[in-house]
């Protein structure tokens, strides 16, 4: 809390919303009895991720898939000892010696096999196998490979059903020569039996989905109900035994008997593949790298397992789910794509843990038929019972007093669950506990913000828990993230002693010289600056690149607040009274303001960044506060040409120091409090902060600047870039030192170019003249280029456009001498007995306005 006060997040600090206040875990428990009494929560046993290490159950969200995980695979055959029903003999002439050739990462799960499962629309081979003389040992693509005893079949044959497309691919794989003796389709294996490799029983050939694949394995899956999802629906289709012989610290449990009491994970697994190579059903063991799941918080192995656990019935309400997202604004737009696919797959949710900890599933079971006992009435009375007393008193007060009144007298017979309730299930809650309690909330959220991951966890869980209870969204609008990396783009770890710390940045650190603290400001201004929908790069050259953007437009705003230092509101000019390039000042500003809120709609802050680097930078300190400086520092103090450009400069301040607040709250705050003048909004309100100020509001005079003139502005500033290259050879040649010494000669193809050219030479009024606009002392125009006259310009170039077609600029030296005031050279200087160092406007300056002596210099 205290760091993101210091990073000028605004909150209700004083009234957190907190999973643990017993006021949100009631609103939890209000929104999982909706659930039940609508038919949405059941409990069933159906394999789920496991957690060996937190002997829990967990949800996929609280899974990671960390690199680097190798498991024990092995290619493994079952016996055949009938073939499928009406089969016309289709596999009897192969009988004794005919195997299904199975594939797993997880040889663990062999105990529980109930069935193999293959595809109907793959074709399959009978393919016998001639065994190579190699080593038990062998190394293929870097990893090495145990051969098992079921290859060393001597003078025995043997043959095995694999998918036809793989047998090229096991061959290398096996080592072996396989030849195929016969092809058929997957459907014709339907209920051919084989025997069980563990305990000797009878099991069948089943079809199953398009799950079995020939991207790896042999096409033919080794298929346990009990720890896994595809092998559960199958089995179900089939009625298979849902056997799971682990118990909860993963250990094989009796029902897998020789096995009993050994690490599935460890000692178990090795058990399995031995018991296989032993009895000839090992062909080939190998390690095997892939994703794997492991417990978010322990960083240990998962396993699948079957469990009786509470589960949400996704299936009814996904599609309501599905319409949902359909009607929420996504940032970015592919988040939609994201969660779709999270979601549109998604298998029932199991939301009860095994802890010690949490919110808990608020059910009773009969002490001895073991039903559970959940009512509308039971929920509600516990529902007010953790709202008074939060959830412990689940654990310390006796099921009397958890149960209501009526069931006082066979108390007795029930007893209280101990499984809690998902985490996810915690989160998910939030928009019952926070949106629907809380006075000055509304339902939906305008925004849930959060990293690119929650689409699995957090905005699922509040997604399916809103749409089970209320058949709508609980957000209008999601805005996902990416990571910040560091500036090579890796993770940050202690390890690499790549971590930028936040604080860090904000205050410095030891070594003030390495570690430079640039305030809470530059950390925003960053995050403005990156598209946050993706990965994002910070270290110490990105933060010094946002130090410099910083400090610019710092002094972009020093600027406009010194030369309003003796500004009033009401010396204002009428808009209709301002010079032509304080109008296209005014256009350029409004044409940015409502850019700029157009990106802060959209939470396009990188545009904003973007549009503000190039406004404070380019248009104002490149041009426009460039060509202001010798109105506001040379002219009269009331003069037309100042007062024109304070009014400008007051209208950038005042909508500059409102467009970045958002973003750079500080610095917009300590313009806002040292505002050299008063400002008072329509309403007559003075507003004492600036976030108190409302969105600048749309100016149309400003944006109804003639095209015409804008294209002509744009012409003049393209102009002026090829001006300031000729001025800078005129000053590299000796000719010149500064622009001031310089008389700029233009001449232009175009008739109407040059009309107007020559209508900006000779302005009525001083900030148009074109010799202000390119900072020298004169600037003329000429009708034609003859060889004479070129012969006399030292310095020339050229400027082309499909809009002016060409213009030449000549360079020469200003005519008359340097005025000791403004530095602009004038023939007139000299003219004035009383006066003899100054221009004419600047004796009508001094003439009027004596200065102080101390103000004597410009």
């Amino acid at each position: 809390m205290k760091s993101f006060k210091r990073y000028g997040v605004w909150a209700d600090w004083d009234n957190p919303y907190l999973t643990l206040a017993p006021e949100y875990e009631a609103a939890q428990i209000e929104v999982f009895g909706q659930m039940a009494m609508r038919g949405y929560i059941y409990r069933g046993r159906k394999p789920v991720h496991w957690s060996p290490s937190s002997r829990t159950a967990l949800a996929e969200a609280e899974l990671e898939y960390p690199e680097g995980h190798v498991s024990k695979s092995i290619y493994a055959i079952f016996k055949i000892v009938s073939p499928p029903p009406a089969s016309n003999g289709l596999l009897e002439e192969f009988f004794p010696d005919i195997c299904l050739a199975i594939w797993t990462t997880t040889p663990w799960t062999i105990p529980a096999n109930a069935a193999v499962a293959v595809n109907s629309g793959l074709e399959y081979v009978v393919a016998e196998l001639h065994a190579s003389v190699e080593d038990t040992l062998a190394t293929s693509g870097g990893k090495q490979i145990k051969r098992g005893n079921a290859l060393k079949v001597g003078e025995n044959k043997l043959f095995v059903i694999v998918a036809s497309e793989l047998v090229s691919r096991l061959e290398s794989k096996w080592g072996v020569k396989l030849s195929i003796r016969k092809t058929f389709p997957g459907s014709a294996l339907e209920n051919c039996r084989y025997t069980h490799p563990v305990n000797g029983n009878e099991c069948p050939v089943v079809l199953g989905g398009d799950y079995i694949t020939t991207e790896s394995g042999t096409g033919l899956v080794h298929t346990a109900p009990g720890h896994g999802q595809e092998d559960y629906v199958t089995g179900l289709k089939y009625g298979l035994p849902i056997i799971s012989p682990v118990d909860d610290e993963g250990k094989f449990t009796e029902e897998a008997r020789k096995f009993s009491g050994l690490d599935v994970l460890g000692a178990g697994n090795s058990a399995v593949v031995d018991h296989l190579d032993k009895h000839l059903s090992l062909l080939v063991e190998e390690p095997y790298k892939h994703k794997y799941p492991y417990d978010w918080r322990t960083k240990k192995p998962t396993i699948f397992r079957a469990t009786e656990q509470w589960f949400a019935s996704v299936d009814g309400f996904r599609q309501a789910a599905m319409d949902a997202i359909g009607k929420v604004n996504w940032i970015p737009p592919q988040a939609e794509n994201r969660i779709i696919a999270m979601t549109c797959s998604r298998s029932d949710w199991c939301i009860s843990r095994q802890r010690t900890w949490g919110v808990p599933i608020p059910v009773f079971y009969h002490v001895h038929t073991k039903e559970p006992l959940m009512t509308e009435e039971t929920i509600e009375h516990i529902r007010n019972i953790v709202a008074d007393k939060g959830t412990d008193a689940w654990w310390y007060l006796p099921t009397e007093e958890l149960l209501p009144q009526k069931y006082h007298d066979v108390a007795s017979d029930y007893q209280k669950g101990t499984d809690t309730m998902d985490v996810w299930f915690d989160s998910g809650s939030s928009w019952a506990a926070v949106l629907t309690k809380n006075e000055g909330l509304s339902f939906p959220a305008d925004i849930y913000l959060e990293g690119t991951d929650q689409h699995r966890g957090w905005f699922q869980s509040s997604l399916l828990t809103s749409i089970a209870t209320t058949g709508k969204a609980p957000y209008s609008s999601v805005i996902t993230h990416g990571f910040v990396l560091d500036e090579k783009g890796l993770k940050m770890s202690k390890s690499l002693g790549n971590v930028v710390d936040p604080d860090i940045v904000i205050n410095g650190g030891k070594n003030t010289k390495d570690e430079p603290g640039y305030g809470a400001d530059v950390l925003r201004l960053w995050v403005s600056s990156v598209d946050y929908s993706g990965d994002v790069l910070i270290g110490p050259q990105v933060l010094r690149q946002m130090s410099d953007m910083y400090r610019k437009l710092r002094g972009t705003l020093r600027f406009l607040l010194s030369n309003l230092h003796d500004w009033k509101p009401e010396y204002a000019l009428l808009y209709k009274d301002l010079p032509k390039i304080d109008k296209y000042a005014l256009f350029q500003l409004e044409n940015v303001v409502n850019s700029i809120k157009d990106s802060y709609e959209n939470y396009q802050f990188y545009k904003i960044f973007q549009m503000i680097q190039r406004f404070a930078v380019v248009d104002l300190s490149n041009f426009y506060f460039d060509v202001a400086k010798d109105r506001l520092y040379v002219g009269g103090t009331v003069s037309f040409t100042r007062r024109s450009c304070q009014t400008v400069l007051a209208a950038h301040l005042l909508s500059i120091v409102r467009v970045i607040a958002p973003i750079l709250p500080h610095m917009a705050e300590d313009v806002w409090q040292n505002l050299p003048f008063e400002y008072v909004m329509e309403d007559g309100l003075v507003p004492k902060f600036v976030f108190e100020l409302k969105w600048p509001s749309l100016k149309g005079d400003w944006l109804a600047m003639e095209a015409d003139d804008v294209d002509f502005w744009n012409t003049i500033l393209e102009l002026r870039s090829e001006v300031n290259k000729v001025l800078e050879n005129a000053r590299i040649g000796k000719l010149i030192g500064s622009s001031l010494e310089a008389k700029v000669i233009l001449h232009a193809a175009d008739g109407a170019t040059l009309t107007k050219l020559r209508e900006m030479c000779s302005a009525t009024n001083d900030a148009d003249a074109l010799h202000r606009i390119f900072i020298t002392s004169q600037v003329e125009t000429v009708n034609s280029l003859s060889d004479e006259f070129l012969s006399t310009v030292p310095y020339t170039g050229k400027y082309t456009s499909q809009r002016t077609s060409e213009v030449w600029v000549g360079v020469t030296h200003a005519d008359g001498a340097k005025c000791e005031r403004c530095w602009n050279y004038s023939p007139q200087v000299g003219s004035f007995v009383d006066h003899p160092t100054l221009c004419a406007r600047c004796y009508g300056v001094v003439d009027v306005q004596p200065l102080p002596a101390a103000a004597g210099v410009c």
